[in-house]
């Protein structure tokens, strides 16, 4: 596999500093929820770790809906990054590909037009094996790297546009 060694689940907990002031929007599909709560809890373990002042968790009831749970959330709660969690699994007709492809499109034009990072947390697998070897199994917890990465986007945005107190250096 491509990712089998290559991922953010196993991470340094000192690159998690200066997270105090955050507020972490978390988007998570009720579709497949036995993956997505997998993938949201392993991204709050993360966010309390870090210490985030502040995290909202919402349900939709798909992927599909996830980029505009995203845009509310960084519109109306004033979040400073949003995970979009969801996971959609390959059926016998063409909607995985559309669901897949409107939930990528909407969640990086989300992040695009609010000038914040939306975190596409949104796995795309053949079968269910695949989901959970990514929601904690052989390839991690892609929510764990979410997480890590959401945090590492704020610190990024805060540090260049100076409402932060540190260096860019993660």
């Amino acid at each position: 596999m491509a990712t089998e060694g290559h991922d953010l689940s196993a991470y340094d907990a000192k690159s998690l500093s200066h997270c105090q002031t955050f507020r972490i929007g978390v988007a998570v599909s009720e579709w497949n929820e036995d993956i997505t709560h997998a993938l949201r809890d392993g991204a709050l373990a993360v966010l309390k770790e870090a210490g985030v002042a502040e995290v909202l968790v919402h349900s939709v009831p798909g992927s599909f809906e996830l980029p505009l749970a995203s845009q509310w959330l960084l519109n109306h709660a004033s979040c400073d990054a949003v995970i979009a969690i969801g996971s959609v699994i390959r059926g016998e007709t063409a909607h995985f590909d559309f669901v897949c492809q409107s939930t990528a499109q909407g969640t990086l034009r989300a992040g695009l037009d609010s000038d914040k990072p939306v975190i596409f947390c949104v796995l795309t697998d053949d079968n269910m094996e695949q989901s959970r070897a990514r929601a904690g199994g052989k390839h991690g917890n892609k929510g764990v790297e979410a997480a890590v990465a959401a945090l590492k986007m704020v610190r990024l945005r805060k540090a260049l546009t100076g409402t932060g107190n540190w260096g860019i250096g993660l």
